[in-house]
């Protein structure tokens, strides 16, 4: 009788340690649940961020290629209007100098028709002389200057030396002769002055 008491009180036990052992398995399966439910929050949360952040990185990118866009319109507008500024410019300056040119031809007709009404040579001369006169004026107005050679020593960055003289009263590297006259235009050389350098 004692032994199927202990028999008993062992099999209780036995069945106390098991549903013990239900209980603990039993809760586990909810522990796990809040785990993964946590994760998926976490990364829902991830997603969303990521999402808003991508979004925030699209307007930006369209608010950049918006001014992409408009800067190479106008870059594209600068461009067109310089060259249309560049034509401007340069047809006012053709105009200046040939309106500075035109009194010049007036003349020359004039001369040219005193020469078949007249058989002078000094009235020739005279009219050939001003029409010289007018043009060194309208060279001179539009900022065209001769360049001086005489008694000037040789400097290549005006002068293009075409004979070489020795000549003993003549210093070293001296213009002694100029076969065709040089002419600048503020700081830059139109034409070269066509010289004899002595020594």
């Amino acid at each position: 009788m004692k032994g199927k008491k202990e028999y008993q009180d062992v099999k209780e036990e036995k069945l106390n340690i098991d549903e013990n052992k239900a209980e603990d398995t039993d809760t586990s399966p909810v522990d796990c649940n809040c785990e993964n439910g946590a994760e998926e929050d976490r990364a829902a949360k991830e997603i969303d961020s990521l999402k808003a952040e991508l979004e925030e990185k699209n307007k930006k990118v369209d608010e950049y290629h918006d001014k992409l866009q408009r800067l190479a319109a106008e870059f594209d507008n600068y461009k067109k209007r310089t060259i249309r500024e560049k034509d401007s410019l340069y047809s006012e300056a053709v105009s200046d100098v040939i309106s500075a040119i035109l009194p010049v031809m007036d003349n020359l007709e004039r001369a040219l028709q005193a020469c078949s009404n007249d058989n002078g040579l000094q009235s020739l001369k005279d009219g050939v002389e001003l029409v010289y006169r007018q043009m060194k004026d309208s060279l001179k107005n539009i900022g065209v200057e001769e360049i001086n050679c005489c008694e000037a020593c040789f400097d290549p960055q005006l002068h293009n030396a075409v004979m070489h003289v020795e000549d003993e009263a003549c210093g070293q590297n001296m213009i002694v002769e100029e076969f065709q006259k040089g002419y600048v235009y503020k700081d830059k050389v139109i034409r070269h002055s066509m010289v004899k350098v002595a020594n």
